[in-house]
């Protein structure tokens, strides 16, 4: 037995050795998220209508080359570029601050033409007129808004071109311009056409945009030629790289953009950090005070279940989003819930006079069944929202799942050798601890009729506000639209601001200001949303219109209705799958639907309660707060489980014992465990909440309506309808 105590001692050891390999440094291991580290989010959608079915079936491969190609030679930093469905290409551009730089690198088609222009005076002046000659376009050129008449059909294309890069005019104060180079076939239909046009303009098109038309002094034989037009070095940088990259196949449409500031994402960072780290710290001290020698064995276990979560992200090259921090306040939570529930269970043990080595034996024992169903539960939920879920909603999946299973290991080995080691060196004789909740008798099922009305009452109201809002509840996730944020410094007022933005032609917009957090006394946050991607007149108008503030743009997202119902049915069909998977496990494990549907009807409840209040607060639904009913979905369930497993015990070895007794004596009984394991969680949430800053309020504000939900349907709806199930049935 010493041996095994020793062997499982070094285990440990090394897998905290390995874990601080893989966890530090944190900057080099872990990849922020765009939401944190701030960049650029596109899902970009390959327009194929007007292509025949063999290009269809090349035009997106070919188009994902072409726009890596493009985002290689900008010099992004790791950037993420691959399909999603049958032409859709998604871009993650982390770091990247120019954002106007950046879409029109990748959405332009780079469709370089050349075409001569009418310098006949005569038709010139009837063109200005409207009479406009058969094969002709009136046209402007793009910096100088001159009017030039163009033939229609180009005379070459950039289809020949071998090479382009900047260069600058050193007799023009070193004003940028591009140098473009001809393969044998261009460079010949070059010469042509400069020889037999001497004299005449050339007119240099891109993208249907007239860049510049120079005139043609004399012939060009070497295939090498100039194109200017006023440009800025960004401007010239980017014409360069697409036209050395060649022109995408299709049209490119921008479906969902979020672009998140450097600013907003270091914030993001710092307080969801400062937070978390605030509300550690009130658990550890809670649990040391509480449990004395075992909150502290408890404490060592929590510390390394998040190192453990942070190797696991190292080692699967995760990237930790802030949806990813909803699974790592989950799984504290839960890491929390298998200590307490240890520590109760050796409580229990204690009061009927057993041993300390029996009842820390006993405890861990009769623990282990409840710790284990609450986890493969949340697991199984995990997988199939890893499964059906988007990108946010799989990264909250990924962050659970490793923390469900460090949590394991932490609460169910690590402390249990760290008890094992102190009882063999005799180090421990008792193990004092405070008891909050004594025995108590409360007749919970007595009272179901008062709660279940109570609970119809709450959830219909809320359902009620909800759908009575319409799409006024849900954010541009769902709602498709656009969503600007800036910190302005003074605010002006949201009458001026309004009265700003008529000029920019969006009337219709929302405009809200807001604070960072609780604590800040001034509202130094404008949100802007409207119905069209107007970021750029939004910010130049914002500029022009209050000098005196200081703009700082903190965060840009725009979601088409295409893939803001796209991601509404995906949101949902992950919810769905993994509510089912947890109805057939519970259903299995606990050889009987009732208890099952019982647990389901509960996480409904808590769920349905959360949506109520957000309606009820104005607050709007968007993937970050679907993360979050994700989270209590998991809370909700693991508690109800808890409870389920004592009503199991209890029958197992009095099987002489009344279904409505076993509720009652199984709820009294875990009271103590349910009040503190969602004390503790609530200290992160509410810290989150005051000091997480305005990203993470509406989540916070979620997880703390629906955890303080969850403790009152696992013991006032859950636990009593397997009663009212099982009486039905007979």
């Amino acid at each position: 037995m010493q041996k095994n105590i020793f062997l499982k001692a070094v285990l440990i050891l090394a897998v905290i050795g390995a874990s601080c390999w893989y966890a530090f440094p944190l900057g080099k291991r872990i990849k922020l998220g765009l939401d944190l580290k701030g960049g650029m989010h596109l899902v970009l959608r390959v327009d194929m209508s007007n292509l025949t079915k063999e290009q269809k079936k090349e035009a997106p491969e070919r188009a994902l080359e072409k726009i890596r190609n493009r985002i290689d030679l900008f010099g992004v930093s790791e950037p993420s570029i691959h399909l999603q469905g049958e032409n859709q290409i998604v871009v993650q551009l982390p770091g990247l601050t120019d954002r106007e730089a950046a879409l029109k690198l990748i959405g332009e088609t780079a469709l370089l033409e050349f075409k001569l222009v009418n310098t006949n005076m005569q038709e010139f002046s009837e063109a200005l007129k409207g009479n406009i000659p058969e094969g002709y376009e009136l046209r402007r050129v793009d910096k100088t808004q001159e009017n030039v008449l163009l033939e229609k059909e180009a005379v070459l294309t950039g289809s020949t071109l071998v090479g382009a890069n900047v260069g600058f005019d050193q007799s023009s104060f070193g004003e940028p311009y591009v140098n473009i180079e001809f393969n044998s076939e261009g460079a010949k239909k070059f010469a042509d056409i400069t020889t037999n046009n001497v004299g005449g303009r050339l007119a240099i098109v891109l993208d249907d945009k007239v860049l510049s038309a120079p005139r043609i002094n004399e012939p060009i034989p070497s295939g090498k030629g100039v194109i200017s037009g006023r440009f800025s070095p960004d401007e010239a940088k980017g014409l360069a790289i697409k036209l050395k990259t060649g022109a995408l196949p299709a049209p490119i449409i921008i479906e969902e953009e979020r672009t998140i500031g450097p600013l907003l994402g270091r914030d993001s960072v710092n307080k969801g950090i400062s937070a978390t780290i605030f509300g550690a710290v009130c658990v550890f001290l809670f649990m040391a005070v509480y449990y004395l020698l075992p909150g502290i064995i408890a404490n060592i276990a929590l510390v390394l279940n998040l190192l453990l979560i942070l190797a696991g992200l190292g080692i699967f090259g995760a990237t930790l989003t802030l949806p990813g921090i909803a699974g790592i306040v989950l799984t504290l939570g839960m890491a929390v819930d298998a200590n307490v529930l240890i520590n109760e269970r050796i409580k229990e043990e204690l009061r009927l006079g057993r041993p300390l080595r029996m009842a820390i034996t006993n405890g861990y024992g009769k623990a282990f069944n409840a710790i284990f169903d609450s986890n493969i539960t949340t697991l199984i939920a995990a997988f199939l929202l890893f499964q059906f879920g988007t990108g946010p909603i799989r990264g909250f999946a990924v962050t659970l799942s490793i923390g469900l299973l460090a949590s394991m290991f932490t609460a169910v080995v690590v402390t249990r050798v760290i008890f094992e080691l102190l009882l063999l060196n005799k180090a421990i004789k008792k193990l004092p601890m405070f008891g909050l909740i004594k025995d108590t008798k409360i007749d919970f099922i007595a009272k179901r009729k008062i709660f279940f009305t109570l609970s119809i009452f709450t959830v219909v109201l809320g359902l009620f506000i909800f759908f009575s809002k319409g799409q006024e509840m849900y954010g541009i996730d769902f709602a498709g639209g656009q969503i600007q944020e800036y910190r302005m410094d003074p605010v002006p007022a949201v009458e001026d601001i309004r009265n700003s933005l008529k000029e920019a032609g969006l009337s219709g917009s929302i405009i809200q200001r807001a604070k960072e957090n609780m604590q800040d006394k001034a509202q130094k946050l404008v949100i802007i949303r409207t119905h069209e991607d107007a970021a750029a007149s939004v910010e130049k108008n914002l500029k022009n219109s209050f000098p005196a503030s200081k703009i700082d743009a903190l965060r840009i997202e725009h979601v088409g209705p295409l893939v803001g119902k796209q991601l509404k049915d995906k949101a949902l069909l992950a919810l769905l799958y993994s509510l089912a998977g947890i109805l057939l496990y519970i259903g299995f494990r606990f050889k009987h639907f009732d208890f099952a549907f019982a647990g389901i009807v509960a996480l409904f409840h808590d769920v349905l309660v959360t949506i109520g209040f957000l309606a009820l607060t104005s607050r709007t639904v968007d993937l970050l707060i679907v993360s979050a009913l994700l989270t209590i979905a998991g809370y909700s369930i693991n508690d109800t489980i808890v409870i389920y497993d004592r009503i199991r015990e209890l029958m197992r070895f009095n099987r002489k014992v009344k279904l409505r007794d076993a509720i009652n004596l199984a709820v009294n009984q875990t009271l103590t465990r349910t009040v503190l394991t969602t004390v503790l969680t609530l200290f992160v949430v509410i810290s989150l909440f005051i000091f997480g800053g305005e990203i993470l309020n509406d989540f916070a504000f979620s997880l703390l309506v629906g955890f303080i939900s969850g403790i009152y349907s696992t013991i006032f709806i859950a636990s009593p309808l397997i009663l009212v199930l099982q009486r039905r049935r007979r």
